[in-house]
């Protein structure tokens, strides 16, 4: 599905910051990254900053002097922007886009638009876009391009990977037998060691057991904490019975 995904980087003003996003398409499965600029960037920044392995996405960049051109194949874009306005649509977080844009995503070429660095992308370039994605930071919102290319690269490759991983087996949970064969066991053992008492024995159970219950344990732990009370029981009584042992004549 990330065939039909491209990165878009309006206008960026420093070449290190397209190197950077490059980096983060390759990581996240990313092939197409396209750059809105009237001028070349330096090639050098660029290089370092995308390291050897996504060097390839930087040699295949695609390169337009206008916005309109650059998305002309795209049925759905996603705008991002840090800032608010009358003007502007209601924002979503990168993680709830993400579940819209899964369906789409088999048929349809999907960009991610970003501006540059220092003011972002104006209301003229989000009448573009189908959606509107800002990152929820803390009181102080300052993501450089590079963090924000790359925390929406992660969200889409999260998704995909979500939406096809098989649900996890549910457990085999105790069944109500085994459960009251542990609860004896614990109570026996409390017993033994004077924790329960005539007055507070039901209550002290009654609490044990709710305890117990939220923990939703598995046959596995049912049987674990059954054999650590048949073994306290037996030590607890093998030592009894040593002190009762007559001492010897010799």
């Amino acid at each position: 599905m990330l065939e039909n995904v491209a990165i878009i980087l309006k206008s960026p003003k420093y070449a290190g910051n397209i190197g950077a996003a490059a980096r983060s398409c390759y990581n996240m499965g990313i092939k197409k990254l396209i750059l809105v600029s009237e001028t070349s960037p330096e090639s050098e920044p660029m290089a370092r900053m995308a390291t050897h392995n996504a060097a390839h996405i930087i040699e295949n960049m695609e390169i337009f002097t206008s916005l309109p051109e650059a998305i002309a194949p795209f049925s759905y874009i996603v705008g991002t922007t840090a800032r608010t306005g009358r003007k502007r649509t209601s924002e979503q977080t990168p993680r709830d886009i993400m579940q819209d844009l899964l369906p789409l995503l088999p048929n349809n070429k999907i960009a991610f638009l970003f501006g540059p660095e220092d003011r972002g992308l104006t209301n003229n370039d989000l009448k573009y876009c189908q959606y509107t994605s800002s990152i929820p930071t803390a009181d102080f919102s300052s993501l450089n391009l590079a963090q924000a290319v790359a925390i929406h690269c992660y969200e889409l490759y999260y998704s995909i990977v979500e939406s096809t991983r098989e649900p996890a087996a549910l457990p085999v949970y105790a069944s109500s037998f085994q459960l009251e064969g542990m609860y004896e066991h614990v109570e026996n053992a409390l017993l033994k060691i004077d924790f329960l008492n005539e007055k507070s024995h039901h209550y002290w159970m009654k609490n044990i057991r709710q305890f117990l219950g939220r923990i939703r344990l598995t046959e596995k732990d049912a049987n674990i904490i059954r054999g650590i009370c048949r073994q306290f029981l037996w030590y607890q009584g093998s030592r009894i019975a040593s002190r009762e042992e007559p001492e010897s004549n010799e």
